[in-house]
C-alpha cells in the first residue's frame, strides 16, 4: 500500500473540538511553529548565581556610552541594577534615623527583637539596616544588630519586630544577659516601602498584609499594599524608576554599582517632582521625561488622568515657564491611565475606556493627544509590547494590534487563554517579544486568586500562528544588550533568580518537557475502520545525534465521543527508520513528547501506512 503522509497545520487550534482540529495541532508545551514546522523552544539556565529577593515584575537593559551594560531589576521588595555578572541593591532609602532614635528590646529564649522607633513609616515586609548598635549583652551581639533585616510583625506606629540573626543568616536567640537597648549611637536606614504580590481592586477587609490595620476596619489601597509594579526607562547613561503609584527614582550611573538610587526630587535644581506616578517614559524623539498618573503642580494627590512632562533635556525642571518646555495634560475621557508604550512615532495611552496618541508637536503646545479607539483597552498596565512596527496587546476579551488602526487578531485559542485566566489577578500579565522568531508572548496566571504566572500564549505574526504553554515567570525581555533574552523566576516561597532563555535544551539543567498533540485524524470518511501498520518518522535533532527520549504516541477512537485509546508507542532517535504497529481505528490522534536534556527536535512529515479495514 501506498504511504500516506500528513502535513499538520501550524499553530495551534482549540477552538473547536479535538475532532474539528483535523490534520491540525490541538495541544501543547514548550513548542514553537517556525516556516510551518513544530519544533522545541530553547533551554535556559540561570544568567547569575545571585538570588534576587521578591518577585521581579520588571526587566529593562541599557548601555552606557562607555559601552557598561546594565540590567534594572523591579520586585515587590527590592530594585537591583545588573552588570557584568554583578547584582547590586540599589533600593533607594526612605529616611535615616538620628543616632539613638532606635532601641532594641530582647526576651530570654526568644529570637524576636522588638524595635521601637517613634513613627518608623514602615510596613511589614520593609527592609531596615542598623549601624552603630551595641551589644546587648549576651547573645544579640553588635555584629547581629548591625545589618540589614527585613521587618516583620509591625505592632504599631512606634515598634516592630525582626527575626535576631547572625551575619550567615542563622537564627539568633537571646540569652537572660541581653537586658541592653543597643545604646545610644543606633541609627536605621530604611528602604522605601515593600509592596505585594497580589492585585486588590478594592478597599475593604482582606486588603494588605495581616495586621495593616484593626481588625473589621477597611483598608486604603496605596503602593504598599499592592501588587508592586515597575516601570522604567533610560536617560542617558542613568536609569529612572518608578513603582506603580509612588515616586519617581533616579539612579546615577557614574556612581557605580555601590551607589544607592535617590529620588527623582532629590537632585539638585529640582523643581516641583511629581510625588506620585503610575508611570514613568522619556521620550525617545524630544528627550521629555514623562510621567502617566500623577500629582499636579500644587497637589500631592495622584490623579490617575493626569500626564506631566518635564523641560526637555532635564529630568529634574517640571515648573511650566515661558522658557521651557514643560507642561501637562488631564484627560478627558476615562477613570485611570492602565498604561502606555512608545512607537516610533507617538506615545499610545491606554485608559480603562480606550487609547489614545501622544504625539510630540513642539511649541508652544509640545504634545498634541487624539483619540485612536474606544471601548478597548489593555487587560494590565504590561499586557502591550511593540514589535515589527506594530503595537500588540491584550485586552479582557481578546488579543489586538495598532499599525496605525487597531484591529482585532484571529485567535485560535482564544477560549482557551481566558477560560483559564484568573482575571481577579490579571495586573500580572505581561508582554514579551522574541523578533528572532518574530513571537510576542503574553504571560498570564492560571487557577487560585493566590497564584502567580504559570502559563502563556505566543503569537507568530509573521506566519499568523498560535501556540501555548506552560513557564513560571513574572518578567521576560528581549534584551538587546545582552546576547540572549532575560526573564526572571517568580515563585513566591523560595528565593528567585535571573536566567537567560533560548539557550541550550535544558531546563537550567533539568529535562526540557515538551509535547505536541495533534486533534483527531479522521481516516476516510469515518464510515470504516482502517489498519494503521507502520509509521514512518522525521525528525531533525538539535544538540545531539543520540537522542533516545522523544516518544510517539498513537491514539484512536471510534466516534469523536468515544473513549481514546492508546494504540502503540515508539521511542524515536536520530537513526530510527520505522516502527510497526498493529491498531485499528476510525479517527488516530498523534502525540509527539520529549523530557531529554541536550536536545531540541524539528518535526518534519510524517508517514503512515493505512489500509481500508470494514465498516465494523
Amino acid at each position: 500500500m501506498a504511504l500516506t503522509k500528513i502535513q499538520f497545520k501550524p499553530g495551534i487550534d482549540k477552538e473547536g473540538t479535538e475532532y474539528s482540529a483535523d490534520s491540525g495541532w490541538f495541544d501543547a508545551d514548550r513548542v514553537r511553529f517556525r516556516k510551518g514546522r513544530v519544533e522545541t523552544i530553547g533551554g535556559w539556565q540561570k544568567y547569575v548565581s545571585t538570588a534576587i529577593k521578591g518577585v521581579a515584575r520588571s526587566l529593562f537593559d541599557w548601555g552606557s556610552a562607555d559601552g557598561d551594560k546594565y540590567l534594572g531589576v523591579g520586585t515587590n521588595l527590592k530594585f537591583y541594577i545588573e552588570s557584568g555578572g554583578t547584582v547590586a541593591d540599589v533600593t533607594p532609602i526612605r529616611q535615616t534615623t538620628s543616632a539613638g532614635d532606635v532601641t532594641f528590646a530582647a526576651s530570654n529564649g526568644s529570637s524576636t527583637l522588638v524595635v521601637t522607633d517613634t513613627a518608623h513609616g514602615a510596613v511589614e515586609g520593609d527592609f531596615v539596616t542598623y549601624s552603630g548598635a551595641a551589644s546587648l549583652g549576651g547573645n544579640v551581639v553588635a555584629a547581629v544588630l548591625n545589618q540589614e533585616y527585613q521587618i516583620g510583625l509591625i505592632v504599631n506606629a512606634n515598634s516592630y519586630n525582626i527575626t535576631a540573626k547572625d551575619t550567615s543568616g542563622a537564627t539568633v536567640t537571646a540569652n537572660s544577659s541581653d537586658t541592653g537597648n543597643g545604646g545610644s549611637s543606633t541609627v536605621g536606614a530604611y528602604q522605601i516601602n515593600t509592596g505585594t504580590n497580589f492585585y486588590v481592586d478594592s478597599t475593604g477587609w482582606g486588603v494588605g498584609g495581616w495586621g495593616v490595620s484593626a481588625f473589621g476596619e477597611s483598608v486604603a489601597i496605596t503602593s504598599s499594599n499592592q501588587l508592586r509594579l515597575f516601570s522604567q526607562d533610560a536617560f542617558g547613561d542613568d536609569l529612572l524608576f518608578n513603582p506603580r503609584g509612588s515616586s519617581v527614582f533616579f539612579w546615577d550611573e557614574s556612581s557605580g554599582l555601590s551607589t544607592r538610587a535617590v529620588a527623582l526630587s532629590s537632585l539638585g535644581g529640582a523643581s516641583d517632582t511629581p510625588v506620585e506616578a503610575l508611570q514613568v517614559m522619556v521620550s525617545d524623539i524630544d528627550r521629555h521625561v514623562i510621567c502617566f498618573g500623577c500629582n499636579p503642580i500644587g497637589s500631592s494627590t495622584l490623579d490617575p488622568l493626569f500626564i506631566r512632562w518635564s523641560d526637555q533635556e532635564n529630568a529634574a525642571d517640571w515648573t511650566p515657564t515661558a522658557t521651557n518646555s514643560a507642561g501637562g495634560q488631564v484627560l478627558s475621557t476615562g477613570t485611570t491611565i492602565v498604561g502606555a508604550i512608545k512607537t516610533r512615532q507617538e506615545i499610545l495611552i491606554f485608559t480603562d475606556v480606550g487609547i489614545q496618541a501622544m504625539r510630540f508637536v513642539g511649541a508652544p503646545f509640545i504634545y498634541a493627544f487624539s483619540p485612536v479607539a474606544e471601548n478597548v483597552s489593555m487587560i494590565s498596565p504590561k499586557a502591550g509590547v511593540a514589535a515589527a512596527d506594530s503595537v500588540f496587546f491584550m485586552d479582557r476579551e481578546g488579543f489586538y494590534v495598532y499599525r496605525g488602526s487597531v484591529q482585532r487578531l484571529p485567535c485560535s485559542v482564544l477560549d482557551h487563554v481566558f477560560s483559564n485566566l484568573q482575571f481577579q489577578q490579571r495586573f500580572k500579565i505581561f508582554a514579551t517579544t522574541n523578533p528572532d522568531d518574530s513571537e510576542v508572548t503574553w504571560y498570564y496566571p492560571v487557577g487560585g486568586a493566590s497564584v502567580d504566572i504559570t502559563n502563556y500564549v505566543t503569537y507568530n505574526y509573521q506566519e499568523d500562528n498560535w501556540t501555548i504553554g506552560t513557564l513560571d515567570r513574572g518578567a521576560f525581555i528581549h534584551a538587546p544588550t545582552k546576547e540572549f533574552p532575560i526573564a526572571a523566576s517568580n515563585s513566591l516561597t523560595s528565593d528567585n533568580y535571573l536566567y537567560i532563555h533560548e539557550f541550550g535544551h535544558t531546563a537550567d539543567g533539568d529535562p526540557l518537557n515538551a509535547f505536541v498533540a495533534s486533534g483527531g485524524i479522521g481516516l476516510g470518511d469515518g464510515e470504516q475502520f482502517a489498519a494503521v501498520r507502520r509509521v514512518i518518522p522525521d525528525f531533525t535533532f538539535r544538540g545531539t545525534t543520540a537522542a533516545v527520549d522523544l516518544s510517539l504516541e498513537v491514539r484512536g477512537r471510534d466516534f469523536p465521543l468515544g473513549d481514546e485509546t492508546l494504540l502503540d508507542t515508539a521511542t524515536i532517535a536520530s537513526n530510527t527508520g520505522q516502527f510497526h504497529l498493529r491498531a485499528r481505528t476510525r479517527e488516530m490522534i498523534i502525540k509527539i513528547s520529549s523530557n531529554g536534556s541536550g536536545y531540541g527536535w524539528t518535526l518534519g512529515d510524517l508517514r503512515f501506512d493505512v489500509r481500508t479495514d470494514g465498516r465494523r
